[in-house]
């Protein structure tokens, strides 16, 4: 079976201890109904560097990567079909992409 990262952008830090109780909960509640399909919790990331031929940039691009995830899913629709849960949609979005075997 397959796996594919869920690569999150966007999402906001919450305003309070109660907010960011009620988000843990909901991550938690995915990730539950997700149960043996998480190859990887994974988790927020930090702020990023891009690399290039120029140099280095202090920034993530256009739109940068606030998270991930690697789940097993049978194929790109199933994976999808799994994205469209998560909890971070209340603020950003979710690439799903499947990991190539080399």
């Amino acid at each position: 079976m397959p796996d594919f990262i869920f690569a999150y952008h966007g999402g906001k830090m919450p305003d309070s201890p109660e907010e960011g109780a009620r988000v843990m909960a909901a991550w938690n509640a995915w990730y539950g109904a997700l149960g043996a399909a998480i190859a990887s919790p994974g988790g927020p990331v930090g702020k990023s560097k891009t690399v290039s031929a120029k140099g280095v940039a202090d920034n993530g691009g256009a739109n940068p990567l606030s998270g991930y995830t690697v789940v097993h899913a049978a194929d790109m629709a199933a994976a999808v079909k799994m994205a469209k849960g998560c909890p971070i949609l209340a603020d950003g979005t979710v690439e799903v992409v499947q990991i190539l075997e080399m």
